[in-house]
């Protein structure tokens, strides 16, 4: 299968984030980053053997160490920082006690089909005052992944997943599939932390299109 994905400098994106995340605002939105599954809890499995739980932590972390480098950073949480094991409710508790004005869930996906690959990212099909929002920011998210990195946009959808549920009327929420761990390409890609920086990036920069 021909590699589609782009293999983006992280130093050219850096340069873009330098003027884009320079035109700062004076009130930071708070952010809480859900890092799905954990502990015991592995969740998809890749072609290449690597973990969804680990995947989604190293572009997690990739976040937090570059928003620690920037003259501003945003005000972000994670609902883990290491491999535990922690329980949906608990996750969009915090958010709830953090206030948070965004919640967005890392995962990744899996087929039994290995050409199925690219992008979905889920906002509840429940409607709130926040939905116009969470769902410009899942448009955005995508359009990124695929003019920047190559990935394939699979769509916005919505969905009943219990942490959108729990967070559609406290904040914007949105929950990402960042490629199927089951098509070796994507697999490959996501294993490279080197990659996971790109991720990273164009994650944060999505944060500050928002409206």
């Amino acid at each position: 299968m021909k590699n589609l994905l782009k293999n983006v400098s992280f130093t050219i994106l850096l340069l873009k984030m330098c003027f884009i995340l320079g035109q700062e605002i004076d009130v930071q939105k708070r952010i809480v980053i859900d890092v799905g599954h954990g502990g015991k809890d592995a969740g998809a499995i890749g072609i290449n053997g690597i973990q969804e739980k680990d995947v989604v932590l190293s572009i997690a972390n990739a976040i937090l160490k570059l928003n620690n480098e920037l003259k501003k950073p945003l005000d972000i949480y994670l609902t883990r920082y290491s491999d535990t094991l922690i329980s949906l409710s608990e996750r969009t508790k915090l958010s709830k006690a953090l206030k948070a004005d965004l919640f967005i869930s890392l995962h990744c996906n899996h087929s039994d089909n290995p050409d199925v690959k690219g992008i979905e990212v889920y906002v509840a099909k429940a409607i709130s005052k926040y939905s116009d929002d969470a769902t410009w920011l899942a448009f955005q998210l995508q359009d990124d992944l695929n003019k920047n990195l190559g990935f394939e946009s699979r769509g916005v959808k919505f969905a009943n997943f219990q942490v959108l549920r729990e967070t559609v009327n406290s904040c914007s929420s949105i929950l990402v599939e960042l490629g199927f761990l089951s098509n070796k390409d994507e697999s490959d890609y996501l294993a490279n932390s080197k990659q996971n920086k790109t991720l990273a990036f164009l994650i944060i920069n999505s944060f500050k299109k928002r409206r």
